[in-house]
């Protein structure tokens, strides 16, 4: 996982901070059939740079247009933004298959940890070749700007999350304007997590600043591609090689990013409109995918778990043991195994918020609240006062009916919510499903939370607990949630992850982090399904690019083999 939140991407995706795994299938291993499935860490067709051609456009589908590209902006934080924006913009580091990080050269020659007593230290050496596309060099302002802009002292700036910035006492100058010096009040042991993506201090300085300058608009970038325009109506973003960029040279001329609903990615993919989609979990797309002429289906383990995020906020579910009434109404395995069923994929269940199965760490904290048991279920919501009225519980003359909102044009969700929707009406509950555009899913209704539950996608990063702790924070003024979709969170919750956040010693900050899995498991905030596997169909020719696990691509090096 990377940066302090999760992402959203396609089959609806949200970019995360954490991320869960799956009971006991890692690479290599078995399921509970006893089938062989190998599970790659990574599958992206690696190949050198000579081995590709020089030039080309590289059409890329994508299930969203975003109208907010800051993605340290609550809006922003999608799977789709980042897709694009990783070509655009600096991170300090990079990750690759197997989630071990080093300093991204282009951006910073080194960082390090010069001094932990009285008060951890870090210092950066930026590269002085890097520099914004209006031509000013990236310096220790920017890293600054960042920092003021996250911390989370300022409520008007619309953050995902103030994790790991909230810990930094003051952002200064070295040597020099190429060196940041980073001075923590408290240890953060993540702190490689920090400052990517990087913003320009203009964007970053004030709080309308921060929250419109990249509305509906790229105003700046640093990486090897640049912006090269929006089509509305064609729902296309454009990136063209930037010849001004200090790297290696990007192999392609052009990344044409086009937006449709993920219905009809897969049918301009088997057409040839299409170089690269997203499948996500769909056997259907993923059987159409792979009988297309000359495509391949990469396939990885990623970080990414799909899951239910029940709306604590909401009327009907403010009362936990409603919630969790609600959780034990929900047969996990039967979803996972309709989802997963045609996938070549390992079918067990997630038990952590935070680890994948494959991941050091990873325990099953979910106990009797992870188990389907529609008859506790009903007595739960029998002690709450929800009695059966024929077939659906009233209290107070309400009725339990819950909204369950999915983006159009996602059978997977709406597939998930007519299993659902059976399953709850065993308990006398009643789901509505509501198909909403896709366009509109995360930013009128998943994150002002004008829903239910609603089912997604979070993509992680290779930073586990810090990735994650904006998911499940508690708000601070009982309104402002952030990331925490689910809008439930408790003083106990936010002590264990910031536990595990300072802990500087593997062992502590892994104990500490299921100490606050067991507790979101109680409090019923996400309810994780099973590790989502990273499936994307690409052209059998392109290099560089797929399913990527941890791994961060490198833009400059995808293309088309010679």
């Amino acid at each position: 996982m990377k940066a302090a939140c999760l992402i959203v991407a396609a089959t609806m995706v949200v970019a995360l901070g954490g991320c869960g795994g799956g009971a006991g299938i890692g690479p290599g291993g078995r399921d509970s059939a006893g089938d062989d499935r190998t599970v790659k860490a990574s599958d992206i067709n690696p190949q050198p740079r000579d081995k590709l051609k020089d030039g080309g456009t590289l059409r890329w589908g994508i299930n969203e247009f975003p109208a907010q590209w800051n993605r340290n902006h609550v809006d922003g934080n999608l799977a789709v933004a980042a897709s694009v924006s990783n070509a655009l913009l600096p991170s300090p580091f990079l990750s690759d298959e197997k989630a071990e990080i080093s300093v991204n050269r282009d951006y910073v020659l080194d960082a390090k940890v010069s001094d932990q007593r009285p008060k951890q230290v870090v210092t950066y050496t930026l590269n002085p070749k890097a520099h914004w596309s209006d031509g000013r060099p990236i310096t220790w302002a920017d890293y600054q700007a960042q920092w003021q802009a996250l911390n989370g002292r300022d409520s008007d700036y619309r953050i995902v999350s103030p994790t790991g910035y909230q810990d930094i006492e003051k952002v200064a100058r070295g040597k020099d304007d190429f060196e940041v010096i980073v001075t923590f009040v408290r240890p953060f042991a993540d702190w490689k997590s920090l400052f990517g993506p990087l913003l320009p201090a203009a964007t970053n300085r004030t709080p309308e600043a921060f929250n419109t300058s990249w509305l509906n608009k790229i105003p700046v970038t640093a990486g090897p591609f640049k912006f090269g325009g929006f089509d509305q109506t064609a729902k296309t973003i454009t990136l063209v090689r930037d010849d001004a960029w200090w790297g290696e040279r990007a192999k392609l001329d052009k990344i044409i990013f086009r937006a449709s609903e993920q219905d009809s990615l897969i049918g301009a993919f088997s057409n040839g409109e299409l170089d690269i989609i997203d499948v996500g979990p769909s056997a259907p797309d993923y059987a159409r995918a792979k009988a297309t002429a000359g495509a391949q289906v990469r396939q990885a383990a990623g970080p990414d778990f799909r899951h239910f995020t029940f709306n604590g906020s909401s009327e009907l579910l403010r009362d936990r043991n409603v919630r969790q009434a609600i959780q034990l109404g929900i047969n996990r395995q039967a979803i996972a195994q309709s989802d997963l069923q045609g996938l070549s994929w390992p079918i067990a269940l997630l038990n952590n918020h935070f680890f994948m199965n494959t991941q050091e760490g990873y325990q099953d904290n979910a106990g009797a609240l992870g188990v389907y048991n529609p008859q506790r279920a009903r007595q739960l919501l029998d002690a709450a006062g929800w009695k059966l009225n024929g077939t659906v519980r009233q209290k107070n003359g309400k009725t339990l009916d819950l909204r369950f909102v999915v983006p159009s044009g996602v059978q997977l969700s709406k597939s998930e919510g007519e299993l659902a929707q059976s399953m709850l009406a065993q308990i006398g509950v009643k789901l509505t499903i509501k198909a909403v555009p896709s366009d509109d899913f995360f930013t009128n209704y998943v994150i002002p939370g004008n829903f239910d539950i609603t089912p997604f996608a979070y993509i992680g990063t290779p930073f586990p607990v810090s990735s994650s702790y904006g998911i499940y924070v508690n708000s601070a003024d009982g309104k402002t949630w952030n990331a925490n979709f689910g809008r439930t969170g408790s003083a106990a919750i936010d002590k264990a992850m910031s536990r595990a956040a300072q802990s500087l010693d593997p062992v502590q900050a892994r104990a500490a982090t299921n100490a606050a899995d067991k507790l979101i498991w109680e409090e019923v905030n996400v309810l994780p399904l099973y590790q989502r596997p990273q499936m994307v169909a690409t052209k059998a020719t392109l290099a560089n690019v797929g399913a990527r696990g941890f791994y961060d691509l490198r833009y400059e090096n995808i293309g088309f083999m010679r």
